[in-house]
């Protein structure tokens, strides 16, 4: 692959390096960072792949973390959503003020994205793309086999769902994951009671709201879902289950539209091989996660390559291009939309309509601190692995956890 030539060639070629820490690991992601990599070699600037595979990129996070103290810390790293402010106030992220200004960033970007980027007023993040975490994937060739209209509705869901486990296939993609069963769930929040009510849950924390008549039928329609999918759960990668679900070994799969990437990597077109759709209930909103490149601080001598790979990353071109091999849509209030496909198009559009439909993701960084959201995601998972656990348990469990953090 292109990246295995740039790591092994000279660094006397080369005007700078940078390296880069990521959690992209799967064919469509390896395509981006590809992507990336041609754009910064352009640059005469070379991209050094430091790939840490983990999903949501837990594990990335934790060798990112021990780099950092162990005084190896790489140039560039992959952190989305709340942890960018954290590590911005432990002075750990290089301010790029000037490459914010003459681009104009406060102009060009949704106000929601360019707010993440700043820490007490200065730029220290560069975003790639916004990804819609709310995305029900149907499998168009067995819908069609069985006769199956698509699933506007739950019940809509749970008709189809019936109907494809009478014939042997699998309904639902599903891994035991806690941040995939977490994905999962945070959907099922919104689809119940709708984006108010999701904040006050997850970025509030409101310990009354875990109390909620509305968040306890989240967690039974949480739990009913179990019967459609795989028996026993497996520990598998969201990849994994994209491949099951193009095989047609599984019908539908709620994720991230990074599943989108991989399915048209895999040759699977978009409203063809698939259909890509809002988990029902929650058409109106976008469940947000924004992928977001930091620039580490040191001692200076990478400032220039480091600046230069975060003006690269906002250009319109590669904003247009690298989402579409991403699966995300472009942070750009204007973007290029010719090449975006159907699934794309109605994210951007939903995106864009503002802060009323706007939901940040809890799975993935962008609603609450690192320590609330794994205390959180621990109780969920809880739930859905032992069926002994009942709703009311873990509405008072989390209630405690809620009201505990609120003294923090």
């Amino acid at each position: 692959m292109g990246l295995i030539l740039l790591m092994v060639a000279s660094s006397s070629t080369w005007a700078d390096s940078l390296q880069v820490l990521h959690w992209w690991k799967s064919t469509s992601e390896h395509k981006a960072v590809d992507f990336l990599a041609g754009k910064l070699t352009q640059e005469n600037i070379l991209w050094r792949d430091a790939v840490i595979p983990s999903g949501s990129g837990i594990g990335a996070g934790i060798v990112l973390k021990s780099r950092v103290l162990s005084g190896n810390a790489p140039e560039v790293a992959q952190l989305n959503g709340v942890l960018i402010g954290e590590w911005a106030e432990l002075g750990l992220l290089l301010e790029f003020d000037a490459v914010g200004s003459v681009g104009k960033w406060d102009k060009i970007l949704f106000p929601s994205v360019w707010s993440l980027t700043q820490s007490k007023g200065h730029v220290v993040a560069a975003p790639l793309g916004i990804h819609r975490i709310n995305t029900l994937f149907v499998n168009r060739k067995l819908f069609k086999k069985y006769d199956l209209a698509l699933p506007e509705s739950w019940d809509d869901f749970e008709l189809a769902a019936k109907k494809l486990q009478q014939a042997g296939i699998i309904p639902l993609a599903q891994s035991s994951e806690p941040w995939q069963l977490a994905t999962l769930f945070e959907t099922l929040v919104l689809s119940e009671a709708g984006a108010g009510f999701y904040n006050d849950i997850f970025v509030k924390k409101e310990q009354s709201a875990f109390f909620d008549a509305r968040f306890g039928q989240a967690l039974k329609r949480f739990r009913s879902l179990k019967k459609w999918m795989p028996t026993p759960l497996q520990d598998r990668s969201w990849d994994e289950l994209a491949r099951q679900f193009a095989d047609g070994g599984a019908a539908m799969m709620v994720m991230g539209d990074w599943v989108k990437a991989e399915l048209n990597a895999w040759g699977l077109a978009t409203d063809v091989g698939f259909a890509c759709m809002a988990v029902p209930q929650t058409e109106n909103y976008h469940l947000y996660d924004i992928d977001t490149l930091v620039m580490l601080a040191g001692d200076g001598s990478h400032r220039a390559a480091q600046e230069r790979l975060a003006q690269l990353v906002l250009s319109p071109a590669v904003q247009v291009e690298y989402n579409q091999i991403k699966g995300s849509v472009p942070v750009l209030r204007n973007p290029d939309m010719s090449k975006m496909d159907s699934c794309a198009r109605t994210s951007w559009k939903l995106f864009a309509r503002g802060g009323s439909t706007q939901v940040p993701s809890l799975a993935h960084r962008m609603a609450t601190d690192e320590t609330s959201k794994d205390a959180i995601i621990a109780e969920i998972y809880r739930f859905f692995m032992d069926d002994q656990v009942t709703v009311n348990d873990t509405q008072r469990r989390l209630g405690a956890i809620a009201r505990s953090l609120k003294k923090i």
